[in-house]
């Protein structure tokens, strides 16, 4: 017994110690990152450099040229401002947090620290020897929205549509020496506004749940950096037409599984099988798992020997990727001939790609060719099972002079997205799947269309005038790839059919101006209008006007 109270004792010891420090770092300013504010979504998906302060000193021992401060050293593989590793965005902030390592800002001078109250919380020693270490960080972004016509005026009675979406959401980060770490982050989204819809799909209202949950255990064998991530947790290894965080809601999308990765000098794979979590506002900490809907690959990519053009450093990276789905319900359903017919059924869709991309001198460009393959099973087996052969083909090209004023880029976007038919009820399904929801500022961030059936191109412009100020103007013109095939909004399909004419949908400008106007404190203006062409509004598709506010704060 008394041996029993000892050990008691002691752990009562250095349970209270371990308080006492976690106490401590939140009041006493501790090694942590200067202020950084992340710009507003999608810009910097597209190239544009995110709104930094003042950088911290990077380890004594510096990483690849291209590393970005307080992300883990992917060597080359930070290009991209991170994207390059498989992980998403980082500068300074991810897009996924767990990312985002700050064990680089010990180095910092303690001047440089006391500028920003939320240093204290990005390095919280647990232990004396810094073996153990937490990482707090939050976010809280207020949306406003406004349509006067929302999906093209198919939303009954939806006529200018206000919506006010409120989210909350905080992270902590544990790390358990060089090779563990665990992350949990919870998430809350409350929404209201006028005439509003679409708050019952759990994308936009959010009671408290676990939003992501991973445990990553890393190391290095057979002369590359491994790693394994089970969990809960945002997925961004993937094209953006394809794939993203589905940042513009509320709720971003999260997936329930594990994915395993391998970073050699120049070549990483990345290997994944996860099934998507369920999002419904039941109640509190009730979010599962929806087994009927599944994704797992592979994604593989390799940097290219670094150039010289035109005095500008260069390098290229060379992908290979294969993107499985499995679904079924209304994300799988197909058009038929019937005006609004759908018809019910599960899909398999096997997407084999590749992509060339980086820089050459001062043009940037991304060439991004993808065939679908796969089977499209009617429900009930009314019909015969049916083949997919579809296909994608992005490409963009930029040019962007290190010399240009306000840090310009100009540069021209287009994309094809095959279509099929809808009077066809053996054949092959032509029309290209993405059921995950691709990133919204890729090519439409008023989600009126979507990467199916699509052909679109037009300019893009980018600049930096003032070093907290960013803008950015798309004007893409659209088209549908077949004309017997409907058109297609996210997570919809227009009813439209044979009084659709032409192939001519319209063209969406769109505008960003997102300023960093405060530490951690961003506000962000999108303006986006539809010009229906004449055979739309024939159709019954009413062109309009699109605007969304978001003041963000992120720590």
């Amino acid at each position: 017994m008394k041996s029993i109270a000892c050990n008691s004792n002691v752990a009562k010891s250095d349970l209270l110690r371990t308080s006492r420090r976690l106490l401590a770092a939140l009041w006493i300013p501790a090694c942590a990152a200067t202020a950084h504010a992340d710009p507003a979504p999608g810009i910097e998906q597209l190239g544009v450099k995110p709104v930094a302060a003042t950088r911290a000193v990077l380890p004594k021992t510096p990483p690849a040229p291209a590393r970005t401060p307080h992300t883990t050293d992917y060597g080359v593989f930070n290009a991209g401002k991170g994207a390059a590793s498989g992980f998403g965005m980082v500068g300074p902030y991810g897009q996924a947090r767990w990312v985002e390592n700050w064990s680089d800002i010990v180095n910092t001078p303690p001047e440089r620290l006391r500028n920003d109250w939320f240093n204290r919380l990005k390095h919280i020693p647990l232990t004396r020897d810094g073996w153990m270490w937490l990482t707090l960080s939050g976010e809280e972004r207020l949306r406003y929205i406004f349509e006067n016509q929302p999906l093209m005026g198919t939303v009954a009675g939806k006529t200018d549509a206000s919506r006010v979406l409120l989210r909350s959401q905080y992270g902590a980060d544990l790390h358990l020496g060089q090779h563990v770490h665990a992350y949990a982050e919870l998430l809350n989204g409350v929404a209201g506004g006028s005439n509003y819809y679409g708050y019952n799909t759990g994308i936009q209202r959010q009671r408290l749940d676990l939003q992501q949950g991973i445990l990553e255990v890393s190391g290095h064998l057979l002369g590359a950096r491994m790693g394994a991530i089970g969990g809960r947790q945002v997925f961004l290894d993937a094209p953006v037409s394809m794939q993203s965080a589905r940042d513009l809601p509320n709720v971003q999308q999260t997936w329930d599984g594990f994915r395993g990765y391998a970073l050699w000098h120049d070549t990483r794979i990345d290997l994944f099988d996860f099934m998507q979590t369920n999002k419904q506002p039941i109640g509190i900490f009730s979010d599962g798992t929806n087994f009927a809907a599944r994704m797992y690959g592979a994604y593989s990519s390799t940097a290219l020997p670094a150039f010289s053009f035109l005095g500008v450093k260069s390098r290229m990276f060379a992908d290979v990727f294969f993107l499985g789905y499995l679904l079924n319900g209304t994300p799988a359903a197909i058009p038929t001939a019937r005006v609004g017919g759908t018809q019910a059924g599960s899909t398999r869709r096997d997407s084999v790609g590749a992509r060339l991309w980086g820089n050459t001198g001062p043009i940037n460009l991304s060439l991004t060719g993808i065939f679908q393959g796969g089977e499209f099973r009617p429900a009930r087996n009314l019909t015969p099972v049916r083949d997919v052969r579809a296909y994608a083909i992005n490409g963009f090209v930029a040019w962007a002079p290190p010399t240009a004023p306000a840090k310009l880029s100009v540069g021209l976007q287009a994309d094809l997205f095959s279509g099929g038919s809808y009077k066809s009820t053996d054949g092959a399904v032509g029309t290209f799947a993405t059921p995950y929801f691709p990133l919204p500022y890729y090519n439409d961030v008023t989600l009126q269309l979507t990467s199916q059936n699509l052909v679109g191109a037009g300019p893009l412009v980018e600049a930096t005038p003032l070093p907290n100020l960013k803008l950015r103007l798309h004007v893409p013109f659209f088209w549908r790839e077949s004309t017997n095939d409907a058109v297609y909004a996210t997570s919809k399909i227009y009813t439209w059919r044979n009084g659709l004419s032409g192939g001519y949908i319209g063209t969406i400008p769109q505008a960003q101006v997102a300023w960093n106007f405060a530490p951690h404190l961003t506000w962000t203006h999108d303006i986006a209008g539809f010009a229906a062409s004449d055979a739309m509004e024939r159709a019954g598709a009413k062109g309009g006007v699109f605007y969304m506010q978001t003041l963000e704060f992120k720590f």
